[in-house]
């Protein structure tokens, strides 16, 4: 197996390289060199690969905390309460179209008048 194959197969081990090419911090160049000189030792990749999976978990549960922290409670329980009010009014429309539908039309018989 050539030295590229090698190195095709190490970068589909260890999707995370990409991201690096994508953003620009790095190229392919770079990297096919680094797996030249030092093939998969994970001394010579812990920059790439070990490092950024410990920073992307603390920077999403940072970014939830603060996005909880910025949560205005009294607007979510406004919005809580509008919405089962409309909830309500929808009901409430509901219950009357199904009571009009018992109150069905009973014509007058042909032989009564107004008051008789």
């Amino acid at each position: 197996m050539a030295k590229i194959d090698e190195f095709k197969e190490f970068v589909k081990k260890n999707p995370k390289l990409v991201k690096y090419v994508k953003n620009g911090e790095s190229n392919w160049q770079k990297f096919y060199e680094i797996y030249d000189m030092y093939g998969d030792d994970e001394k010579a990749w812990q920059d790439y690969l070990s490092i950024e999976t410990a920073t992307a978990t603390a920077i999403g549960v940072n970014e939830v905390f603060n996005w909880l922290k910025n949560i205005n409670l009294d607007s979510v329980q406004n919005g809580v309460s509008n919405i089962q009010k409309v909830i309500g009014m929808v009901q409430d429309l509901t219950a009357k179209d199904d009571n009009k539908s018992t109150n069905e039309y009973k014509p007058r018989p042909m032989y009564k008048h107004f008051e008789d």
